[in-house]
C-alpha cells in the first residue's frame, strides 16, 4: 500500500474525507488570521443569548441597553439560573441576576455593552466577564445615587482581574 493510500484509508476510517479535511484547514488557517490582524466581531457575535427569571424587570432593561448598542438579543426565561451559571464557569461569588452567553464567553450581570464589545474585539483568554451584585448605575440598574463598580474578566482556572471600571 502506497503513503498516499494509507493516509486515505486513514481518514476514511475516521470518517474524514480528503475534501472535508481541506475545509477544516482553511477554517483554521482563516481563523487564525482574522485572530492576527484583531477583526472586528463578525455579525454571529452581536447575538446575545441571555438567561434570566422571568420575574426580573432590571434583566430587561440590560437587553434593551444591548439593543440600543448594536447587539441581537435573544432570552430564554427559567425558574432557576444555577445550572445555566454553573455550566458556563460562572464562579458563585460572582453570581447576578442573569447569565448571557455571547462569542463563546460568559456575562454575568449589568455590564456595559461598551464591555461587552471590548470583550469580542480582544478575545482575551477568559471564560467570561461579571459585575457582581447590581450595582446602582450599572446598565439596567439606573437610579439617583449611581456607586462605582467594576467589571471582572473570570480567567480559565478561576482567578479574576479587573476588566474595566465604571461610575462616579
Amino acid at each position: 500500500m502506497s503513503r498516499i493510500t494509507g493516509i486515505r484509508a486513514g481518514l476514511s476510517r475516521a470518517g474524514l474525507s480528503r475534501a472535508g479535511l481541506i475545509r477544516a484547514g482553511l477554517v483554521a488557517a482563516l481563523s487564525a488570521v482574522s485572530l492576527l490582524l484583531g477583526t472586528a466581531p463578525d455579525a454571529g457575535e452581536t447575538e446575545v443569548m441571555v438567561y434570566k427569571t422571568p420575574t426580573c424587570g432590571c434583566c430587561s432593561k440590560w437587553m434593551d441597553h444591548l439593543e440600543a448598542n448594536g447587539f441581537e438579543v435573544k432570552s430564554k426565561d427559567l425558574k432557576n439560573l444555577s445550572s445555566v451559571k454553573r455550566m458556563n464557569g460562572v464562579p458563585t461569588q460572582l453570581s447576578s441576576c442573569h447569565t448571557a452567553i455571547v462569542g463563546g464567553y460568559f456575562v454575568e450581570g449589568h455590564v456595559p455593552a461598551e464591555d461587552v464589545k471590548r470583550l469580542l474585539e480582544e478575545r482575551p483568554d477568559v471564560a467570561g466577564i461579571a459585575v457582581p451584585r447590581m450595582p446602582e448605575g450599572s446598565p439596567g440598574m439606573e437610579g439617583p445615587n449611581p456607586e462605582p463598580y467594576s467589571v471582572l474578566a473570570v480567567k480559565k482556572d478561576g482567578s479574576v482581574e479587573v476588566f474595566a471600571r465604571h461610575g462616579p
